[in-house]
């Protein structure tokens, strides 16, 4: 192309499939061209041009079209052009075609620019002249890794190209989304696809691949690729209506290199497997003009476009006059279609992120050539001398001042490169949704930042669209629901796993749990052990079944030992009374009563004071009374001693002995009690664990040690007096208490040897009524076994409460 405003004139060359599709790159590399030829501010006294070759997708058409660049125009000579006009100084193309190009344009130096994903070139001095249109990979592969854990897909497949990047992406997805979770299913590629393949060949590929595909769990499936790709990926999924293969629904997710093309043949082919698919594209924005620009396109005046008649009667289906095609089978073209009647999936309208990137590499290139020419001010100086043009500037000198370029482009992105020569550009996250008429729409989703940290590169959600669709899941086995926990299954990936229920006292409140977790201290899980329920306090109340039946026997217990108090006050002069040291019976009838009474410390809330008194006054009470119990079966078996003529042991038998007793053994446990108090004290407190569900208001003791010193004394005073009332019941005495302390004691002893295992078996409230019902029952069997026979003779055998039954003695 040529420009009556300038005297040099340069050319990109655009390597590419003309397919329908594909056919905007030409167009934009026009519109590009004629953008900047037409400014008369940009590139003054220069003139673009560009020339396009069809690539065939075939090495051998792009080896064949680099030696065409650097030939002249009318003749194939390779390294000789006569025509000043033809320069070439860059050359476009997607990524497979730059590999082949820079085995021929390299070795002239001539720069590319590839807009597909950067090509592996082994050879440094070729990749040197490479500056890629595309950004980073990694920027990319982030992406893919946000929108999985996103959505929680963590069981997927991958579909790649043969090829160094297909194998390069593989690998970088490999060692980097398996430390985030993300298990693979499978992992196929894609079958070889030519223009000269045999189809038999492909099927056949293709057929396997289908059948791994549809035969997987796996939901989503990544497709790395090129521009070629969706043709591939289409064969593919074809051949289920040839073989029948049963068709599963997939979610794809396809990379930013790939963008939608079709062969001829595929136009009547469904398209309906691309609804709901994501894609990523280079962030593009609506270039001013570009739509006015296609809308004027037409056969008539494209009469340098190679590409325009035949691209016209594949959209249109239509043919021209002179066309070589089947005039029967086709109506005639006119010329006058218009390109915005076709369905997007011929032709679309607007910019699609590879196109985008093709628009952007033309003004790099132009940017560049306008960095590299001399400033105004010295071209004035040298104007007597000869200008200097572009043609006197190494070739290889443009690399560098394209890697330097940075430009705000018509649309208002900023175009630039970084250190290392790679394009800064966002990434856009496409929904595509599908129409009947074999049409679809790009819907913008989403958004990838890469100048966010790594840490950071989260998507940005935006125009979202109204969806009330279950959100589709990708999983290697369903979620755990909440309650149950994962457990990996051996020799499976980590994302298979199995389900198992939490353990008590754990919940899980989420699903898939890696591990279940414990509930707060004044919580516990409830049966689905999916929540904490807040536990309920709960202590011995006067308002449960068990505190009222307690205070009832402590009442009742309470009113007999009062009542039995006041018969042996009324009868006190009685001999029966008066037998066994009269103050000690009503010193022992104290204790019992005080020892009914002290069952009250143990029901109703726990406090300080209560805590302080419970155990101390229950320990001092049960040692007055045993001792008293023993008191009295010591002057018992000396009261017989002394009766022997010569016995020394009359003086010991008297109200001093029995109080010396009694009040020795009072002492020590008082003792026991006060070392208690001062050292470590009981104290009401909370027990968290040791019932579900339950917070118990407990005193606790303080120092358990202490607790069963207390007890020990007592119980060591109860088999003293249990010893020596059995060695002493068979005296002859009619109102000998021997045998009926022997029998109180066995009880006493009995009620409280269970006691130990049963109180360190028991848990929250009911320990406070297994010490509330040893008590009661221990009283209960002194009152009963001691003081009962004798308020059954003073009331109903009143005779044999006399001097003379009581000086009788036994045979």
């Amino acid at each position: 192309m040529g420009n009556a405003r300038t005297e040099e004139s340069v050319e990109i060359v655009g390597w590419g499939q003309v397919l329908t599709q594909l056919y905007q790159h030409v167009l934009t590399l026009e519109f590009a061209t004629k953008q900047i030829n037409g400014n008369s501010q940009f590139l003054p006294n220069l003139t673009l041009g560009f020339r396009m070759y069809n690539s065939n997708f075939s090495p051998r058409w792009i080896y064949l079209a680099s030696m065409e660049v650097l030939s002249s125009w009318d003749r194939f000579v390779p390294n000789y052009k006569c025509d000043v006009e033809r320069n070439p100084v860059a050359a476009i193309g997607e990524s497979d075609s730059s590999v082949h190009m820079a085995t021929v344009l390299c070795m002239h130096k001539i720069a590319q620019l590839p807009y597909g994903s950067a090509p592996v070139v082994k050879n440094e001095n070729q990749a040197a002249f490479f500056q890629p249109m595309f950004p980073h990979g990694v920027h990319q592969q982030r992406g893919i890794l946000q929108l999985l854990l996103h959505f929680r897909w963590t069981w997927i497949g991958i579909l790649s190209v043969k090829s160094d990047n297909g194998e390069r992406f593989v690998n970088e997805m490999l060692s980097t989304f398996s430390h985030k979770g993300i298990c693979f299913d499978f992992i196929q590629n894609f079958p070889i696809v030519t223009f000269f393949i045999q189809v038999s060949s492909v099927l056949d590929e293709s057929t396997k691949v289908y059948k791994v595909v549809m035969e997987s769990t796996a939901n989503v499936v990544v497709v790395y690729g090129e521009i070629q790709t969706m043709i591939i990926l289409r064969v593919v999924l074809q051949v289920s209506e040839i073989d029948e293969i049963p068709k599963k629904a997939k979610i794809w997710i396809m990379t930013a290199q790939m963008d939608f093309i079709s062969a001829f043949l595929h136009q009547k082919w469904n398209i309906s497997f691309l609804h709901g698919a994501l894609s990523f594209a280079i962030h593009t924005k609506e270039v001013l003009g570009f739509r006015e620009f296609l809308r004027t396109k037409n056969p008539s005046f494209g009469t340098q476009d190679g590409f325009i008649k035949d691209f016209w009667e594949q959209s249109f289906n239509c043919a021209f006059p002179s066309s070589d095609k089947d005039k029967q089978s086709e109506r005639a073209c006119t010329g006058e279609e218009k390109l915005e009647t076709l369905p997007a999936s011929v032709f679309e309208m607007s910019m699609s992120g590879l196109t985008y990137s093709i628009y952007n590499a033309v003004y790099t290139v132009a940017h560049a050539l306008q960095s590299m020419q001399p400033s105004s001010s010295k071209q004035r100086t040298m104007a007597d001398g000869g200008r200097k043009n572009i043609q006197n500037l190494e070739a290889w000198q443009l690399i560098h001042f394209l890697r330097s370029v940075c430009f705000n482009n018509t649309a208002g992105d900023k175009i630039s490169f970084d250190s290392n020569g790679e394009l800064i550009a966002a990434f856009d996250i496409i929904n595509w949704v599908t129409f009947p008429n074999k049409s679809f729409l790009r819907v913008r989703v989403g958004g990838i930042d890469p100048w966010a940290p790594a840490n950071k590169n989260a998507m940005k959600g935006q125009d979202v669209p109204n969806c009330q669709q279950v959100q589709p899941v990708s999983l290697c086995n369903p979620y755990c629901n909440e309650g149950f926990s994962k457990k990996k299954k051996e020799g499976e990936p980590f994302c298979c796993y199995d389900c198992f229920s939490c353990p008590e006292g754990k919940i899980s409140n989420k699903k898939d749990m890696d591990d279940c977790s414990e509930c707060e201290k004044d919580h516990y899980p409830n049966q689905r052990k999916d929540s904490c329920i807040p536990k309920n306090i709960t202590f011995l109340s006067y308002e449960e079944v068990l505190g009222v039946i307690s205070a009832s026997f402590a009442l009742s217990f309470t009113f007999l030992t009062a009542l039995v108090f006041g018969i042996f006050i009324k009868h006190q002069e009685t001999p029966i009374v008066k037998a066994n040291n009269r103050n000690l019976t009503y010193m022992l009838l104290i204790s019992l009563l005080l020892s009914f009474l002290c069952v009250f410390l143990f029901i109703g809330q726990p406090h300080k004071l209560m805590c302080l008194l419970r155990q101390p006054a229950f320990g001092i009470i049960f040692s007055v009374a045993v001792s008293c119990v023993l008191a009295k079966t010591i002057i018992v078996v000396m009261a017989f001693m002394a009766t022997k003529p010569g016995s020394r042991m009359r003086k010991w038998v008297g109200k001093s002995t029995s109080s010396s007793i009694v009040l020795s053994c009072s002492l020590i446990q008082a003792s026991i009690c006060a070392v208690w108090l001062t050292t470590s004290s009981p104290f009401p407190a909370f027990d968290m664990h040791s019932v579900t569900g339950k917070i118990v208001l407990e005193c606790n003791e303080g120092s358990v040690t202490m607790f069963y010193c207390v007890l020990g004394f007592m119980g060591f005073l109860a088999i003293i007096s249990f010893c020596v009332a059995f060695l002493a019941r068979t005296l002859p005495d009619s109102f000998n208490e021997a045998k009926f302390i022997t029998f109180s004691m066995l009880v006493f002893c009995s009620v409280w040897v269970s006691f130990v295992p049963t109180y360190l078996s028991t848990k929250g409230k009911y320990l406070v009524a297994v010490e509330i019902f040893s008590i009661l029952a221990s009283s209960a069997g002194l009152l009963g076994c001691i003081f009962l026979p004798k308020c059954y003779i003073i009331m109903v055998r009143p005779e044999l409460n006399s001097r003379q039954h009581l000086m009788k003695r036994k045979c």
